[in-house]
C-alpha cells in the first residue's frame, strides 16, 4: 500500500515556535513553569493553571505505546496511537515505518520526523 501523505500543519502565532523547532529537528513539548508539569499539545496557556507562564522544552523523543488503532483502507494504511513519552506526558501521534501487525501496547518507540505536503515535518514514532 502507498505511504500515507501527511497534510501540512497550519502554524499560528501560538504554535509557530513549535513548528519552527520541528523544522530544525528539535522535538519540544509545553512546560507549565508554575507546576513543572509537561503537556501536549503545544499552546501558550497551561492546561493545569491557565497561566501563560509556559515554555517549550526539548524532550528525548522516546516513549511507550499506550494504545493504538490501525486504519486499513485502500489505498493507504496507517496507525494512530497514544504514546506516553519517557518524560511523562501522553500524545496522539502516528506510528510509521514498521509492520503494523507487529505493533503492541507497551512497545518502546522513538521519534522520527515525517515530511508533510508543503509544510514543516511532523513528529511521528517508530519502534525502538
Amino acid at each position: 500500500m502507498a505511504e500515507r501523505k501527511i497534510p501540512a500543519p497550519e502554524p499560528n502565532p501560538e504554535t509557530k515556535q513549535f513548528w519552527d523547532n520541528c523544522a530544525a529537528g528539535k522535538f519540544t513539548v509545553g512546560k507549565c513553569n508554575d507546576t513543572g508539569k509537561l503537556y501536549w499539545y503545544p499552546r501558550a496557556l497551561s492546561p493545569f493553571t491557565l497561566s501563560d507562564n509556559t515554555e517549550l522544552v526539548e524532550v528525548s523523543g522516546k516513549g511507550t505505546i499506550y494504545t493504538y488503532s490501525v486504519m486499513r483502507r485502500s489505498p493507504e494504511m496507517y496507525c494512530i496511537a497514544y504514546v506516553t513519552l519517557d518524560e511523562g506526558t501522553t500524545m496522539m501521534t502516528n506510528i510509521v515505518d514498521c509492520d503494523f501487525d507487529s505493533i503492541k501496547v507497551g512497545q518502546k518507540v522513538k521519534l522520527v520526523f515525517k515530511p508533510t505536503d508543503g509544510g514543516p515535518p511532523v513528529p511521528c514514532f517508530t519502534p525502538a
